[in-house]
């Protein structure tokens, strides 16, 4: 996984990686919430609002359709169609594991959320990983930025 984000890091594209089709992806991203929300038996939503920054947008589980109790936030990355599942908020957790032992994230849920994912062709990226210290060439706002700053974060 760590070989596929040094991979993406493209210090001439910084949001959006070349040839990237916003409209394609926003298409993709309405579909994600539509699918989750099907799995989900409820409305997901998306927010795909994002600017200065190489995330794309959030799609949204509520908290009253899952099986802890706790939302579902994917946090969608205009790069290689990465995306994270946070229980809450990214960082609300020390990570997906963290956030599954303390019982806001079902693995049935995560199941079902991976298979919607999957099947759109994204990457799930464990929030662990991008938690790590990002070394790379992009300057990124933090001082001591990590690969979340850079695929998730804003410039």
């Amino acid at each position: 996984m760590k070989a596929l984000l040094r991979a993406l890091d493209d210090p001439e594209h910084v949001e959006r990686p070349r040839g990237f089709d916003t409209n394609a992806e926003a298409y993709r991203a309405r579909l994600l919430a539509e699918r989750l929300g099907s799995a989900f038996g409820t409305s997901c939503a998306a927010d795909l609002d994002e600017q200065d920054s190489s995330a794309f947008g959030r799609v949204t589980v509520p908290a009253a359709a899952t099986r802890a109790g706790e939302r579902i936030v994917l946090c969608l990355s205009a790069f290689g169609r990465l995306a994270l599942v946070c229980a809450d908020n990214p960082g609300a957790y020390c990570g997906t594991e963290d956030a599954r032992r303390s019982g806001a994230l079902d693995p049935a849920d995560l199941r079902a959320v991976a298979g919607v994912l999957g099947g759109l062709g994204y990457v799930v990226v464990p929030e662990e990983l991008v938690e790590e210290a990002y070394r790379g060439q992009v300057r990124c706002l933090s001082e001591r930025p990590t690969w979340r700053d850079r695929y998730f974060g804003t410039f």
